[in-house]
């Protein structure tokens, strides 16, 4: 005789077995409807799951977060099921839940095109409307193997093979058609309503580029209409602020073919990175910071001697030259060290903090490459501090304060903390370990920052405390970190004198704000749309002269605001004036300064904003008194 304990404390007693489903439905006709699935002792699992002991159950239905993935997860295989109706010969391999919606890759050599997609969809749709039960059955390795082979599905077959022995193995069943899943699943098709196909997409089977090439088809699904519209909305929204769209039609970079995931820089694409790189430059002097730069290319022997190459090989680019083996830099720390190596260092020296623009490689999977967000070349605004124990708590606070600052003169208010300890593979002993994880979290605490812990997630060499924006779209970018690394100083050789007059070896912290140059640039643009502040945009003003006549004098204009320090430039060419405005304004230009004979009269520019305002007529010392520090920027003045 079960005995069901509910969420709310409540128990129901049973005479018999009992599934999910049957509770919910003694519970109330509108929960067994709602009803996608079941918490039983914490363990998620079908509606039919039977129950014949004493335990806890939670009824879960797609308004829970754990309800809105089963229904994602059963969109993926009823997606699989449309495709296997329509295309019969095609195979299905994999169909995981993924952020906000699914994908599932097949094999199938055609190809689909977006006509299929639409195809595809309306199948979909009509074997929802069917409100097919979904069964699972539990079945043996072989068994498994051998239907699924016979179903022509080889990549089914392999999956099981490479299953661990002992491993259960259940199918799920929906008319005619059977997948390999671990499951939950929603009871039938019919909970399926609010599903939209997105796009279509290459992806190698298991990740590996050896392997074959198949087919994605990426989708999502929403617990409500209103939910989905609001979601597709939200695409459209980021859509029309993706920087590599929004970079072409502003001429900032390009990539291209011969230089997968690496960035050509255009002239005004440039004109932003180096506002950044000098912005950040004068905050990290004026907070102590020695600016450095270390070799791209070094041996082999350093990195392994640092703990890179055991674990981070395969993601290096490596060349040799006369007999010796070399890897480009994926990262800046090791260089670093070197420098902290030269000359003997007593504890008057510390703390050190050695900053660089460091140029980074790492081979990054073709298929993860994305614009300015993913990248195999990148610049990092890196730097490592070489301090004492007994530093920590002050370097890393000091270090929050600087970031903090960096975010809120960019604009983002909202930022998400995450301290990750150590993983499974790391170096440095459990005692190292503890004092470092102790020293994060103690400095997080005392600045009273909420944050969030992530179990295994630290650097092989130490504890991270990972920092992340909210844009406006409420999109989470992990941008900033900063990392206490005992270990790393001690495999390569730092020490400094102590007071004592002993030998020590430093702490190194591992820190960066930005991250990426390349990737916040990218966040930048699409948090702005491209029309980004007065002080960071390419080009700030345009002079805009509107017969031949005038050009003379906007060309004395266009002098006059390059010495107060603007990046400026003229339109000469013989348009109407309505057309050149319209494009500059597309451009994101901030000011566009119309000069006519009016202007010219009176020695002074008509003055528009890129948002339409008309601000009238001015000198070119009244604008650029009036628009003051957005001119110039954060950071310019004080530390």
């Amino acid at each position: 005789m079960p005995v069901i304990t509910l969420p709310d404390g409540s128990q129901r007693t049973y005479d018999r077995p009992v599934t999910v489903g049957q509770v919910a439905a003694d519970i109330g006709a509108g929960l067994a409807r709602a009803a996608v699935a079941g918490r039983v002792d914490e363990k998620l699992v079908d509606t039919s799951f039977p129950i014949d002991t004493d335990a806890r159950l939670a009824v879960v239905t797609d308004k829970d977060p754990d309800g809105l993935e089963v229904v994602r997860h059963s969109t993926a295989h009823l997606l699989a099921h449309a495709v296997k109706t329509l295309y019969p010969e095609a195979q299905v391999t994999i169909g995981p839940v993924i952020g906000d919606g699914f994908y599932y890759d097949f094999a199938y050599a055609p190809g689909f095109t977006p006509d299929d997609l639409k195809r595809i969809e309306d199948k979909m749709r009509e074997l929802a409307r069917q409100d097919i039960q979904v069964a699972r059955e539990v079945v043996g390795r072989d068994q498994a193997i051998a239907f699924f082979e016979a179903q022509g599905e080889a990549y089914k077959a392999e999956i099981i093979r490479d299953l661990p022995e002992g491993e259960t193995i259940s199918l799920y069943r929906q008319g005619d058609f059977v997948d390999l899943c671990r499951g939950p699943h929603v009871p039938a098709t019919g909970r399926l309503k609010h599903f939209k196909l997105m796009r279509l997409a290459g992806a190698y089977w298991r990740g590996d580029s050896r392997n074959p090439m198949l087919q994605r088809v990426y989708g999502t699904a929403f617990a409500s209409r209103e939910a989905l519209d609001e979601h597709l909305k939200h695409l459209e929204e980021a859509e029309r602020r993706d920087h590599r769209r929004i970079g072409r039609a502003l001429d900032l970079f390009h990539v291209q073919e011969e230089a997968p995931g690496m960035i050509f820089w255009h002239d005004r694409g440039l004109r932003i990175y180096r506002a950044i790189e000098q912005y950040i430059r004068q905050l990290l002097q004026a907070h102590g910071y020695q600016e450095v730069r270390t070799p791209l290319i070094m041996d082999k022997s350093l990195w392994e001697r640092s703990g890179h190459w055991d674990k981070f090989a395969d993601g290096m680019f490596t060349t040799s030259s006369e007999k010796r083996e070399y890897a480009v830099k994926p990262m800046n720390c090791p260089g670093h060290v070197q420098i902290f190596n030269q000359g003997l260092k007593s504890y008057r020296d510390l703390p050190l903090r050695l900053a660089e623009f460091g140029s980074c490689h790492r081979n990054e999977p073709s298929g993860t490459l994305h614009g300015l967000l993913r990248l195999r070349n990148f610049v990092q605004d890196d730097a490592h501090i070489f301090c004492a124990e007994a530093d920590i708590q002050s370097e890393v606070s000091a270090f929050i304060d600087l970031l903090y600052r960096v975010y809120a003169d960019f604009g983002f208010r909202e930022v998400l903390v995450k301290l990750s300890t150590r993983p499974e593979q790391r170096v440095g002993s459990d005692a190292l370990w503890d004092k470092a994880e102790a020293a994060l979290t103690e400095a997080l605490t005392a600045k009273g920052l909420a944050f969030d812990l992530q179990p295994g997630e630290g650097a092989f060499y130490g504890p991270k405390i990972e920092f992340a924006l909210k844009d406006s779209l409420a999109r989470v970018w992990q941008c900033g970190t900063v990392q206490v690394d005992f270990a790393m100083p001690e495999r390569l050789g730092a020490s400094f004198v102590a007071a004592d007059g002993r030998k020590a070896v430093p702490v190194m912290l591992h820190r960066a704000i930005l991250g990426s140059l390349e990737r916040f640039i990218g966040i930048l643009i699409e948090e702005h749309a491209g029309a980004l502040p007065l002080w960071l945009a390419p080009v700030q003003a345009v002079v805009l002269p509107i017969a031949e006549r005038h050009g003379v004098v906007a060309r004395g204009v266009e002098e006059g605001l390059r010495a107060a320090g603007w990046r400026v430039e003229s339109d000469l060419r013989n348009e109407k004036i309505g057309f050149k405005i319209r494009e500059h304004t597309l451009q994101k230009v901030p000011y566009l300064l119309v000069v006519g004979d009016r202007e010219a009269e009176q020695g002074t520019i008509s003055v528009r904003t890129r948002e339409g305002t008309d601000l009238g007529g001015m000198s070119v010392g009244a604008l650029t008194a009036q628009v003051g520090a957005a001119l110039a920027g954060p950071g310019r003045v004080e530390g």
